[in-house]
């Protein structure tokens, strides 16, 4: 066989990643346009548990369909989408521990950054209640926080399935696949763990773009979270301790938004 016949089955092989890309990868660049051009005027899990039940429901429905569509394409392995279990019974542990690192990094990153807009002047000392009060806004943009605190079904709905399977499996399940196909189809650029890190820096941008109908500082710490969670995901090229890390992360934040909230309006 000469290089002429094998050179239309690399061409075809290069054709379907960018479908998959362009599937997959642009699943949550789709939603840009609509972040950016509306403000939501209730939360996105809604205020029920079967509205919370309907939109996890069809959240899940449609990144299965993209999702399974990009993998007709590409025929991707498990291994390059990191989908082995690793490290076997250390998964959940892990999972949990990075939970907790990532929350005090996410911490120190909001603290470096008030510090400095008050250091520049670009943020008055009295002003810093107003900006903590965008967190609130975040929040309530995303869960309702009354449902949060007076229904048991929402709110276990909310730290177990919109936690763990709409935040932590659907995204971090994106965010695998996107860099599967950035390695693949740019592997000089996208290749071994300086490279994948790179791929997950471009791969955190696009990401906290839709998060800006929650908030400039929210789609900012959805960036910071997002490649960290990418990291971890690389280091042990698999996306089970970032998904428990992910899910842990979004169940321990909701579930201590009432408290923290109510505790707010106190002070």
């Amino acid at each position: 066989m000469n290089l002429e016949d094998t050179a239309p089955a690399k061409q075809i092989s290069r054709r379907r990643w960018w479908i998959h890309l362009i599937l997959i990868g642009g699943y949550f660049a789709a939603a840009i346009p609509f972040a950016l051009s509306q403000t939501p005027r209730r939360p996105a899990l809604l205020s029920s548990p079967r509205g919370l039940l309907i939109v996890c429901a069809i959240q899940i429905a449609l990144f299965s369909i993209v999702f399974g569509l990009g993998w007709l394409a590409s025929r991707a392995s498990a291994e390059e989408l990191l989908l082995k279990w690793r490290p076997k019974w250390w998964v959940i542990p892990l999972g949990i521990s990075y939970s907790i690192a990532i929350r005090l990094i996410v911490a120190l990153v909001l603290f470096v950054i008030v510090a400095i807009l008050i250091g520049t002047g670009l943020l008055a000392r009295e002003s810093v209640p107003a900006f903590a009060a965008d967190s609130r806004t975040a929040a309530e943009r995303i869960v309702d926080i009354s449902a949060m605190q007076h229904n048991r079904t929402y709110f276990w709905l909310t730290v177990t399935i919109a936690s763990f399977v709409v935040a932590g499996l659907r995204e971090e399940l994106w965010r695998s696949g996107t860099l599967a196909a950035l390695r693949a189809l740019w592997p000089n650029l996208f290749e071994g763990q300086d490279g994948q890190i790179a791929g997950l820096a471009l791969i955190a941008i696009v990401f906290e773009f839709p998060h800006l109908r929650l908030g400039l500082l929210a789609a900012a710490m959805a960036a910071v979270l997002g490649f960290l969670l990418g990291i971890i995901m690389v280091v042990h090229q698999s996306i089970w301790p970032a998904v428990i890390a992910h899910g842990m992360f979004d169940a321990t934040s909701f579930a201590f938004l009432p408290i923290a909230l109510e505790h707010l309006q106190h002070t």
